[in-house]
This record gives structure tokens, C-alpha cells and sequence, in this order.
């Protein structure tokens, strides 16, 4: 945690002061009790002289916080002390203004867009959230709504590269964040895409096998649906596989423009049938839908349902791959029946 003035970089020293103000942080403009400052710092092991001690490090924060000509943004209210913002720019807020423009270009087709709003707000990032803070509720649960928050962008900022026919240059990365999110069933699909319509098909079922190896022994578990159609979308070379660049084939269009195989709404990247959800059956807590005790409303994500057929980057249509896993003349594959 650091804090900017020009060119000058200040960063609190002592650990219980830097405790004080990442909560302060999270909870900005709003009133935090003196309850639950004492519980971020010393969380089950209270002092005797907690009361007092609190008031000392809220002293010594003022002090830190302290600049020539400009008011105390530590207001004492009771039950407890405010920090304000005011016109001081909060990365934290860029990060979440980003994020909710690249959602809103992906929902409109507007890839290219997307891309770009995805790559802003993951550029704010610079390493753990709040790093060994977390010991406390009020930073622990902003810190994990934070990192899943980044994890949907990633998500979404690779579902618009793939869209945009950037499969060659996703692989890479894709590689790196299922070695970082080995449970992360949607990392896998997309590396599993991105190989495939790179002209390594070995490649990409080697991808499905590793992460069926991985949940299997780790939490007993096969690959989600996803996943196993993909994999027999694969073994069959079904065509609604193809997008972006080479092959011959057309690159992916926007959802409901003219030419597009994507009806108007859906995204080109999912099952028809399922809106999308950034962590699939990822291990680990989900992302609240709002950082905690602070209500920022989501908007709703599209759930078409069309059987017409989806085409382009990512999750392909389900009833469309599995009736070409069954098409005659391919030996091997069991009927599947879907819902």
C-alpha cells in the first residue's frame, strides 16, 4: 500500500498503523466503529489498552496522512472515525470503473473495445492486494472480492482476444494461468480453444487430459461439461471450432451484426443456454457480487437461450458441438443428451 504526492511515494511503516489505513481504505467515506478497527489489528487478542492504543495509532495516522493546507481526512464520528477521499484519485476506484466498461463493451460485441478498458484496469495492478493485512475480516473480504474481480477480467479481456482472433499470442499467457489456477476449468478452455485454432490439436487435448488428471486427484472430480464438449469438439474437428485468423475462414463479427453467426445479445464466446460465470467450478471462494458492505449494483448478464448455432471465440454452442460429435460417420462417440 502506497501513497502518491507528485513524485514523492509514501508507505506507513509500522504494520498496526498500515492495518488502521487499509481498512480506513476499504471502508472510504464511510464510518467504521472502533470495534472493528481493534478487531482488524488485533483481531481475537484484544490488549487491556486496546481503546486507548487505537486512539494513539489513529494520532499517528493523522500525522502520516497530514498535508500543508489541506483538512484532517479522518473524521471522528461516532462509533467510530471516517477517512475521506475527496479529490484524491483512488486507484481502486479507476480499477472498478474499467472493469465494469470492459463488461459493458463485451455485452455490446464491442471487442476490440473491451480489450483495451480490460488491459487499463489489470495495468493498476501491482502485486497481492494489501498483502500480509489480511489477518482481519474487513480487509480479508475485500481482498478476496478484489483478486476474484481481477481473475473475471482476465477472463473476459482473453474471451475478447479470442474473439478478435488473437490465439497465437493468448497461448502463452493462458499457459501461465492455468500453471497459476490449476482448478481453474475456464483458463483450460480457453488455452484449449486458443491452441486449437493455432494448429496444435495434440496440443490442446493434452490440456484437457492435464486438467482432468489435476481435478481428479485433487478433488475427485471430472471436467465440467464445458470442458468434456469441447474435448469432443476437438476429436470430431468440428468446424464451429475455427474462428479468427487462417483456415480460410471467416473472423469473428460482432453478436447481431449482418453476417454474423451470433444472434444479437449472445455472447460468441458461450453456451447459449448459460450466462456467463468468470470461475467456473474454480476451488476456492466466490466473488461477491459486491465489495463487502458496500452495495454496487451489477447489471444483469445476458442468458439467451436461441438454438440458432454460435460460432467465434470460446464456448461454442452445446446442442451444435454435440450434434456434430454425433453426426454419422463418427465412429467412437457415445450419443449425448443434453437438458
Amino acid at each position: 500500500m502506497r501513497l502518491v504526492e507528485g513524485d514523492s511515494t509514501f508507505s506507513p511503516r509500522a504494520h498496526k498503523i498500515e492495518a488502521l489505513l487499509g481498512a480506513l481504505l476499504v471502508r472510504a467515506d464511510q464510518l467504521v466503529s472502533t470495534e472493528q478497527l481493534m478487531g482488524e489489528i488485533w483481531h481475537d487478542e484484544l490488549p487491556r489498552t486496546a481503546t486507548a492504543s487505537l486512539y494513539v495509532h489513529i494520532s499517528q495516522l493523522r500525522k502520516f496522512l497530514h498535508r500543508p493546507g489541506r483538512p484532517d481526512p479522518i473524521v471522528t464520528r461516532k462509533p467510530g472515525y471516517a477517512l475521506t477521499i475527496g479529490s484524491d484519485e483512488f486507484d481502486l476506484h479507476e480499477f472498478k470503473q474499467l472493469a465494469e466498461q470492459g463488461r459493458q463493451e463485451v455485452r455490446a460485441g464491442r471487442f476490440e473495445e473491451a480489450a483495451g478498458r480490460f488491459d487499463d484496469a489489470l495495468r493498476l495492478w501491482r502485486g497481492p492486494v494489501l498483502g500480509d493485512l489480511r489477518e482481519g475480516p474487513i480487509i480479508n473480504g475485500f481482498a478476496t472480492w478484489l483478486e476474484e474481480t481481477r481473475r473475471e477480467c482476465l477472463e473476459l479481456q482473453i474471451e475478447s482476444g479470442l474473439a478478435l482472433g488473437r490465439h497465437r499470442e493468448l497461448v502463452g499467457q493462458l499457459y501461465s494461468l492455468t500453471a497459476e489456477h490449476p482448478l481453474s476449468e475456464p483458463f483450460h478452455f480457453q488455452l484449449m480453444l486458443a491452441l486449437y485454432r493455432s494448429d496444435r490439436q495434440a496440443d490442446a487435448l493434452a490440456v484437457y487430459q492435464s486438467a482432468r488428471t489435476v481435478l481428479n486427484e485433487q478433488l475427485g472430480l471430472e471436467p465440467g461439461r464445458a470442458l468434456r464438449q469441447l474435448q469432443r469438439a476437438i476429436l470430431a474437428a468440428d468446424h464451429r471450432l475455427d474462428g479468427g485468423q487462417g483456415r480460410g475462414l471467416r473472423g469473428p463479427q460482432a453478436p447481431g451484426s449482418p453476417g454474423s453467426p451470433v444472434p444479437n445479445g449472445q455472447h460468441p464466446g458461450r453456451f447459449p443456454h448459460q450466462p456467463h460465470q468468470p470461475h467456473g467450478r474454480t476451488l476456492g471462494p466466490r466473488r461477491p457480487a459486491a465489495p463487502p458492505d458496500r452495495a454496487v449494483p451489477q447489471p444483469d448478464r445476458p442468458h439467451p437461450r436461441s438454438a440458432n448455432p454460435a460460432a467465434s471465440a470460446g464456448w461454442a454452442n452445446a446442442a451444435n458441438l454435440a450434434n456434430a460429435a454425433n453426426r454419422p460417420g463418427r465412429a467412437g462417440n457415445a450419443p449425448v443428451r443434453l437438458p
